[in-house]
């Protein structure tokens, strides 16, 4: 198999696709498309708002590789790989509209004998019952027959420079097994780690899916705990540190659950589960915990408060420290952060947020949060440090504690200070 014969097309340039695109432009010519055309600019000059790659890693292959908004550019591609967002709505539903849009477009372009895979998280069946149908109805070709199709699921931990993509052992499937050795060749061809085929779509869906369902349930329980020994007046923290003294104890920390996987893939699950009749109880309930975490944390933050002065009687001053999804990371997608600061808002806190990941642009449409990015002496009555992030580590408790009042409160609710006097 040659390199040379395959032009492989990127669809969607986020935490997942930029990487993806990047290692397969070093052994194919590489179209790497985004309907966000600010994002292609940038892309172009060589720069990443995620901080997922350096500039100069971009630079090296630019040669090899196209970054377009322009679906006809993708049109002499013969293996497309889909890497949109798969968000849900509201309604804690799948809102598949970009996988739809990007499918639909991938269809109206396929030509007989071209290879579509998937990587963006759906719930099993998803593939074949919702995608296939589409590029089928747009292309006028059969799967099988005239195209294959398949399913890899991407494992991108976002900010995590250890497990990085050609470290991760990478599942794939296919509608055939002509098509999965080619898949299996493409992505061997990148990667140092192992490439894992399984028998069906439906296999590596649902694989992807529970990997992160078993973590929401996991940080569900502990936050469930923490809560349970917070009324016990026990120190969770010290219970943690000797439980995990055992072998086999699962190192979990209570945590607020955001983000574009974590906190989402359960309701796909979900949804999928009452389409057949099916209640998944367990599933639900980890998910109610840590939906519940953020007003759970500000009412433990307000009572600190109160402990210290009657804040009734004047206008009150918040410092929220953190506000992406996770530490070291740009990221705020479903940032639970964001509901810490509203409920403070509602609650009648006057709030500045601090956070030097977040980009004001990304922002803009949070009309109440109010970014800052000079700290204010002596100004607050509560500092709430949400995220660890190293920069937050590095200003140090000392000089975080010159920012409140005499009076005023610090809560450190991932304690990477260490001091049990400011923690819940």
């Amino acid at each position: 198999m040659q390199n040379n014969n395959l032009n492989i097309s990127v669809i969607g340039l986020g935490y997942v696709g930029l990487p993806l695109a990047l290692e397969l432009a070093k052994k194919f010519k590489v179209q790497a498309y985004d309907i966000n055309i600010n994002r292609i600019k940038e892309l172009r000059r060589g720069k990443d708002k995620n901080n997922e790659t350096k500039p100069n890693n971009i630079k090296k292959i630019k040669k090899r590789i196209n970054f377009t908004h322009e679906d006809k550019d993708l049109s002499q591609s013969n293996f497309y790989i889909i890497t949109v967002p798969t968000p849900i709505t509201k309604k804690n539903i799948p809102d598949l509209t970009y996988l739809k849009k990007a499918t639909k477009m991938i269809g109206k372009i396929l030509k007989k004998n071209d290879i579509v895979v998937y990587e963006s998280t759906t719930y099993p069946g998803c593939t074949e019952e919702v995608c296939i149908p589409i590029l089928e109805k747009y292309s006028k070709m059969k799967v099988i027959n005239d195209f294959s199709c398949g399913y890899s699921p991407e494992r991108i931990n976002p900010g995590d420079t250890k497990n990085t993509l050609t470290k991760i052992d990478k599942i794939i499937s296919s509608t055939d097994a002509r098509s999965l050795k080619k898949i299996e060749y493409v992505y061997q061809s990148i990667l140092r780690a192992k490439v894992i085929k399984v028998q069906t779509i439906k296999i590596a869906e649902g694989a992807k899916i529970i990997e992160n369902t078993q973590r929401d349930l996991n940080i569900a329980l502990i936050n469930e705990l923490m809560m349970l020994f917070n009324k016990l007046e026990i120190n969770f923290d010290s219970v943690l540190k000797a439980a995990n003294t055992k072998w086999n104890f699962l190192n979990f920390k209570p945590g607020l659950v955001g983000g574009h996987c974590i906190g989402v893939d359960p309701y796909y699950l979900a949804y999928k589960s009452k389409l057949i009749g099916f209640n998944p109880k367990i599933t639900l309930s980890g998910r109610k915990i840590n939906d519940y975490m953020p007003k759970y944390l500000v009412s433990l933050f307000i009572k600190r408060l109160k402990k210290n002065y009657n804040l009734i009687k004047r206008k009150k001053k918040v410092l929220i420290m953190g506000l992406t999804f996770k530490e070291n990371v740009k990221d705020i997608r479903n940032s639970k952060s964001f509901e810490v600061v509203n409920l403070l808002i509602k609650k009648g806190f006057n709030v500045e947020c601090y956070d030097k990941n977040v980009i004001a642009d990304e922002i803009k449409n949070f009309k109440k949060i109010i970014l800052i990015r000079k700290l204010k002496r002596k100004y607050y009555d509560g500092v709430f440090i949400l995220v660890p992030h190293k920069h937050i580590k590095d200003i140090g408790i000392n000089k975080i504690s010159k920012l409140i009042k005499k009076e005023g409160t610090i809560v450190d609710f991932k304690n990477i200070f260490g001091n049990s006097s400011y923690k819940l």
